[in-house]
């Protein structure tokens, strides 16, 4: 690895790596920390599951917006991105298929598990990204080719969030359909830039078809009442 991240060591915890039957790569937002992310894990139930989380260099992972053009989140987004990965190689290297790792992030975290599972694309047993949204502007070009294979990916946000227009998670929804994903979007009337229990309640969901067998998807729409 190079860049800004590349000495960041990865936080364990959860159940030991070698004889997990799954794993969780948790990804922390600006000015949050790995260390923050556990709470996530533990929520949602994944008690089994080995919880590996990256670190950012000064506590945030690219220094301007994330609708700003790649270019100019450069050097440190790919280094965030090469961060993920040594996380989900660090799993697939103990022997978690990568069916079974989920992609968990917030905010900033969010942004790049969308990204990451974007440039990598396989299928995964999951990406669930909390209140975030898909990286760069709309003259930012991503490879096509790439088949997300039925992962599900959870894109839930609220209507309030300061940080993230809804019209950029939508985005995300439309891109990621189109790249095979299985996606549940959740759009919360009147929340902001938080996680709220019915984002727990659906990774909860997640991780349980996660351990249950990674070929069985979820594919019934979850509607937010208003």
């Amino acid at each position: 690895m190079s860049g800004p991240h590349a000495n960041e060591p990865l936080l364990l915890g959860g159940a030991p790596l070698e004889h997990a039957p799954l794993a969780l790569v948790l990804v922390h937002g600006r000015g949050g920390s790995a260390e923050g992310m556990m709470p996530i894990a533990r929520a949602a139930g994944a008690v089994d599951a080995a919880w590996i989380a990256p670190r950012a260099a000064g506590n945030s992972w690219y220094p301007h917006r994330f609708l700003s053009p790649f270019a100019h989140n450069e050097p440190h987004l790919s280094s965030a991105i090469d961060a993920i990965d040594r996380a989900v190689q660090a799993a697939v290297a103990a022997g978690v298929d990568p069916e079974r790792v989920l992609l968990v992030g917030f905010s900033q975290g969010a942004c790049l598990s969308i990204e990451y599972a974007l440039r990598h694309a396989r299928r995964y047993g999951g990406v669930a990204a909390l209140a975030g949204a898909m990286l760069g502007d709309e003259h930012d070009v991503r490879l096509a080719d790439g088949d997300l294979c039925k992962t599900p990916v959870l894109l839930a946000c609220g209507d309030a969030d300061e940080h993230i227009p809804v019209a950029r998670v939508e985005a995300a929804a439309e891109h990621c359909t189109a790249r095979g994903a299985i996606v549940d979007l959740r759009v919360y009337p009147g929340v902001g830039h938080s996680v709220v229990g019915d984002q727990l309640e659906a990774l909860r969901a997640m991780v349980h078809v996660v351990r249950a067998g990674p070929h069985v998807i979820r594919t019934a729409p979850h509607v937010i009442p208003t």
